[in-house]
C-alpha cells in the first residue's frame, strides 16, 4: 500500500485558493477513479472534483468553509503498489483541472453538501408545518390520537368532539387519564391544568423552534463578502419617484394578447427598453468604478445585470448587448438566464461584466426599496410593485395603476440631481409608452 497525496489543481481563473463547499467523501470511504470527492468554489463558479485513483481516503484538507491553496493536498489517498513499491497511479496534471472546468462550461451548480448522520429526536406535528421537539410521537392519526404513542391492544375511548379538541390543541390522548370509562373534556381539562400538557400550544402562539447554527460558506458567504464590500466602500443614496404606468399595462396586455408562440411579456422587459433609451444621455450612470486605480469606465453598450434569487442565493445573471434587444428577445433572455441561474447551468461568462444591475421582487416589490449596488457598478434600479389607486385628473378622480422606481448610486460618481434626472427620463418613457418604439 502507497499513499497517493491528491493536491488542488489550478482551475485556470488566475486564483491562489478556492473554499470547500462540501465534501462528497469522509476519511474511511472507499473511492473510485473519476468519483467525485469535493465541490470547491472559486470567486465566480464551483467545481466539482474527481479523484484520479481508486483507494481509501485517509485524510482531508479541512471541513465545508476552509479555503485550500493551489497546489496544495486537498485529499490523501491510500492506494496499492504497482508491485515495485510504487503507486499504481498517475500524479493530476492540468488535465484534471480542465476536466473538471469541462462540465458544463464551469458552471456555477448549486453546492453538495455533506449530509450529517440523522439524529432521532421525538417530534410532534401541529398540523400547521411547525415542529416542536419534547414530544413523544411524530404524528397525529385521522382520529387525532399519536399512532407511535398507543398501544394498539388498549384503544383509547373518547368521542369525536373530544379526539377533535385534542387534536386542534396537540395533546396526546394516550398522555390523558380517564376518571370513568372514556376520556372526557374534564378530563382534557385536568391534563391541562393540572398534567404535563407538553403538547399544548394556547391558540394564537407560535410553537418553540430549536435554534440552528448555520455555517456561512459557498455562494452565501460570496453574498455577504461581495455586500459587505459595496457597503463599506460605497456611499450610497437612493432616489425613489412614483410612475403612472396603467397606459404601459394597456399595452402590455394587447401585446400579450398577440405574442403567438412568444414569452408572455411582464413589466421588465417594457422596462429595460425605457432604461436603454434613456441612458445614452445619462453615460455616468452606465459605469463602472475601479476605486483602487481612480477611474471610471463609461460603457457604451448596457450589459444588464438582473438580480436572481436562486435556491443557492442571489446570482445576478447578465443581459449582454441589452440595447439591441426588442421586447420579445429580452423577454426570452429574461426567462433563460433566470432558468439557467436557477438550475445552476449558468456559465461562468454569463455571471460577470454587467454594467448596471435591474433588481425585482415582483410581486413582493414593496412600496419602495433601497437596493445595494453591485459593485464595482455604479447604480442598480427597483421596480416595486403596481398598484391600483384613486388620483387627480384634472378635476375629475379615476383609477390609475401606480409603480414607485428606485434608484440607488455611487455618490462618489453620480450626483443626485444627475440620478433624478435619468428617473424622470424613464418616467416620461414608461408613462407615454408609444415612445418606447420610436427612434
Amino acid at each position: 500500500m502507497a499513499l497517493f497525496t491528491f493536491k488542488l489543481p489550478d482551475i485556470g481563473e488566475g486564483i491562489s485558493e478556492a473554499e470547500i463547499v462540501g465534501w462528497h467523501v469522509k476519511v474511511g470511504d472507499r473511492v473510485e477513479e473519476d468519483q467525485p470527492i469535493a465541490d470547491m468554489m472559486t470567486d465566480k463558479a464551483t467545481v466539482e472534483m474527481e479523484s484520479p485513483v481508486a483507494g481509501t481516503v485517509v485524510r482531508l484538507a479541512g471541513e465545508a468553509g476552509d479555503q485550500v491553496p493551489i497546489g496544495s493536498m486537498l485529499v490523501e489517498i491510500e492506494v496499492e503498489d504497482a508491485g515495485d513499491g510504487t503507486p499504481d497511479v498517475v500524479p493530476p496534471s492540468e488535465a484534471v483541472a480542465e476536466a473538471a472546468m469541462a462540465r458544463d462550461g464551469a458552471v456555477d451548480t448549486p453546492a453538495k453538501p455533506v449530509r450529517p448522520e440523522p439524529v432521532e429526536r421525538p417530534t410532534f406535528s401541529s398540523g400547521q408545518g411547525a415542529r416542536e421537539e419534547g414530544t413523544s410521537f411524530d404524528r397525529l392519526s385521522p382520529n387525532g390520537v399519536g399512532e407511535e404513542s398507543v398501544d394498539k391492544a388498549e384503544p383509547i375511548l373518547a368521542s369525536p368532539a373530544v379526539r377533535m379538541r385534542a387534536k386542534e390543541l396537540g395533546v396526546d390522548l394516550a398522555q390523558v387519564r380517564p376518571t370513568g370509562d372514556r376520556i372526557r373534556h374534564a378530563d382534557l381539562d385536568a391534563y391541562l391544568l393540572y398534567g404535563s400538557g407538553q403538547g399544548y400550544r394556547p391558540a394564537g402562539r407560535s410553537a418553540k423552534r430549536a435554534d440552528e447554527v448555520v455555517k456561512v460558506i459557498g455562494m452565501r458567504r460570496r453574498i455577504a463578502e461581495n455586500m459587505a464590500a459595496s457597503k463599506r466602500h460605497i456611499p450610497h443614496f437612493t432616489y425613489v419617484e412614483e410612475i403612472d404606468v396603467t397606459a404601459l399595462e394597456a399595452l402590455r396586455e394587447q401585446l400579450n394578447d398577440g405574442r403567438g408562440d412568444r414569452p408572455k411579456l411582464t413589466m421588465l422587459p417594457l422596462l429595460i427598453v425605457a432604461l436603454c433609451k434613456a441612458l445614452p444621455d445619462f453615460p455616468m450612470l452606465n459605469a463602472r468604478y475601479d476605486d483602487e486605480a481612480g477611474v471610471v469606465t463609461r460603457h457604451g453598450s448596457v450589459h444588464l445585470g438582473l438580480a436572481t434569487q436562486t435556491d443557492a442565493g442571489l446570482m445576478v445573471p447578465v443581459i449582454r448587448d441589452a440595447q439591441d434587444r426588442n421586447v420579445w428577445q429580452l423577454a426570452s433572455e429574461i426567462r433563460r438566464l433566470a432558468d439557467a441561474a436557477r438550475s445552476g447551468k449558468a456559465k461562468s461568462e454569463e455571471l460577470s461584466g454587467s454594467t448596471l444591475t435591474l433588481t425585482s421582487l415582483g410581486p413582493l416589490g414593496g412600496i419602495a426599496t433601497t437596493p445595494v449596488i453591485n459593485r464595482p457598478e455604479v447604480a442598480i434600479i427597483g421596480p416595486n410593485r403596481v398598484i391600483e389607486r384613486p388620483v387627480f385628473k384634472g378635476k375629475e378622480i379615476v383609477a390609475a395603476k401606480l409603480m414607485n422606481l428606485s434608484i440607488s448610486c455611487d455618490h462618489r460618481v453620480v450626483d443626485g440631481w444627475d440620478a433624478a434626472s435619468f428617473v424622470q427620463a424613464v418616467r416620461k418613457l414608461l408613462e407615454a409608452p408609444a415612445f418606447l418604439f420610436v427612434d
